[in-house]
């Protein structure tokens, strides 16, 4: 069951038991890692509900921390359905590219398939902070590139007061 809410003519919040959440925890995992999860294809709000459980059962990672899902439109490449979007907050023990490679595969297992930039997906895992880091690589930008510009980011990360 989700609760919606209307932000303006463009953007709907829902939420749910897991969405917001907020866990106290005492982990033994060393990096905070803020993770933007989105998808519009399928039944994104029901993904969103199993990807929490997955990572539930994972013992690289201990989510804490959960936003409220946004629906926004796309941006990009316009001409596909909307986004429902969140932020999840996590403790790792990962390296940052150890963490990104960890991500792509619960991509993949989700569904996931990569035609071209900004296209249709079912899940898309980005990393936006890990643990007060810079890193400027080719396969890995902290910060995420344009977060700052991208409400579909920062709603859900002042829903969970990052």
């Amino acid at each position: 069951m989700y609760l919606k809410r209307k932000i303006n003519e463009q953007l709907l919040s829902f939420h749910s038991l897991r969405f917001p959440l907020f866990k106290k925890i005492r982990s033994s995992h060393r990096y905070e890692a803020v993770v933007g999860i989105g998808g519009n294809v399928g039944d994104v709000k029901r993904r969103f509900e199993h990807l929490y459980v997955a990572f539930g059962r994972d013992k690289r990672v201990e989510l804490f921390k959960t936003s409220l899902i946004l629906k926004n439109p796309p941006f990009g490449y316009e001409n596909q359905d909307d986004f429902l979007n969140a932020i999840m907050v996590f403790k790792t023990s990962m390296q940052p590219k150890e963490f990104l490679r960890y991500l792509l595969r619960v991509e993949k297992r989700f569904g996931r398939k990569r035609s071209f930039a900004n296209a249709p997906r079912t899940l898309d895992l980005d990393i936006i902070f890990f643990d007060n880091r810079n890193i400027n690589t080719k396969d890995l930008q902290i910060p995420h590139p344009h977060w700052y510009k991208r409400e579909s980011v920062v709603i859900p990360l002042i829903g969970a007061k990052i």
